[in-house]
Parts: C-alpha cells; structure tokens; sequence
C-alpha cells in the first residue's frame, strides 16, 4: 500500500460496505453532520465477500475493498466483534455467526450460548465474566489505498440480557463505569461522540479516529 492520505470532502460519496441494517443506521446517524452522500452496500445491490480473514482488520480490508471495487469508489467498513475473556477470546471475528439460526441470525441465540459458555467456564462472578467490543474500520479507495482505525470499550457481561436498544450482543454488555447497558442506552448515550471527545462505543471510538484522519475534523454547527 502508498502511505498517501486517504481524505473525504463534503460532498464526496461514500459506500458504507454493510448490509447490516444496526450498523447502517449507527453508522449514518455518526456521519450526518459530514455533509456526504451516504450509501450502502446493500443499497446499491453488491454482493457481500466471504470474510476469511482470522481477525477483525482482515475482514474490515475484505469488505472494504470488495466495496471499494464494486462501487469504483471509496468505501467504509466495518469489522467488530465480542471477545470475551473467559472463553477463550471467542466469539471474536465468529461474533455474528454464533446468532446463527437456521437461515437467520438470532441474538437471543447467540446471547444464550454466550452464557452457556461463561457458565460452563465456572465465570460467575463479574471479575470472570470480562468482555469487550472491537471495532475495526478500514476506508479503501479503488485504488487499493487503504486506512484502519481501532476502537475498543471493556466491560462486564451480564444475565439476564437487560434493554431493547441497539443490536447484537448489546443487552448483555455493560461498559465499564456505568450500571446500565448498551441495550439500554440511547443512540446518543452508547456513542457520545462528540469533535475532540472520545466517544464511549467502541465504534464511536474507532470513528473519531477515523474522523480525525480523513476527514480533518470538518463537522457542521
């Protein structure tokens, strides 16, 4: 890769490569006040890649890039996951896949056989039950230039699953200094990003970074 700076202006267009609707809806609600024209992977009908990679960074690279292709523009993605420490790290960059259910992905299912595992780890008590999200975006352009920027927020696993906001494994993380979860938390409570504040999601973490590199900071007032 050249180390030449990859950079946005308003009005540039923008694929988000993602079919997933959370992620989209997070994703433009961060990027509004950018003044870009946002579209989606899904929108704009491109296949999704097979994610081979072994780790969050190379599955962020493959969408990015497929996207990036497709579209013959530059492309946002992200790859993020749950690592939980008393499972060994899983499920990791397998996140979405252990809400497999059938043919649909389920996050009732894939919450559950979390606490199966940390149960069946003997983690019962909040010091064993250990967690974080990861968040890896990668911004590729057609030309095979690309950018990654990481966010990543500890926290504590919790049973029941507590809240019906958000996504994902949402209900079941609660972030470190706080005694509600992200599946209770307002879209502005989770991110809490803000120009030079560090956002509290791991997403809105990896995004400020991302803000500050190829977008300069340039936000509407």
């Amino acid at each position: 890769m050249t180390e030449a700076p990859l950079l946005l202006r308003r009005g540039d267009r923008l694929v988000l490569a993602t079919h997933n609707d959370g992620k989209l809806r997070e994703f433009k609600a961060l990027l509004q006040p950018f003044g870009l024209e946002i579209v989606s992977a899904g929108e704009l009908g491109l296949a999704e890649p097979d994610e081979t990679g072994t780790t969050f960074a190379e599955n962020a690279r493959i969408k990015a890039h497929a996207a990036a292709k497709a579209a013959d523009c530059i492309a946002l993605a992200d790859d993020s996951g749950l690592v939980v420490e008393a499972i060994g790290g899983r499920p990791g960059v397998y996140t979405a896949n252990w809400a497999q259910s059938g043919n649909m992905r389920d996050y009732r299912v894939g919450m559950r056989r979390v606490e199966d595992s940390l149960e069946a780890a003997g983690a019962l008590s909040p010091k064993d039950r250990r967690g974080s999200f990861n968040a890896t975006l990668c911004l590729a352009h057609p030309d095979g230039r690309d950018a990654l920027f990481v966010g990543v927020v500890e926290g504590v696993m919790v049973w029941p699953p507590r809240g019906d906001k958000g996504f994902g494994f949402d209900p079941m993380f609660m972030p470190d200094g706080f005694d509600i979860t992200f599946g209770e938390m307002s879209s502005d409570e989770k991110h809490s990003w803000a120009p030079g504040k560090v956002g509290l999601s791991h997403r809105a973490r990896a995004f400020g970074l991302f803000v500050d590199s190829a977008l300069g900071g340039d936000v509407e007032h």
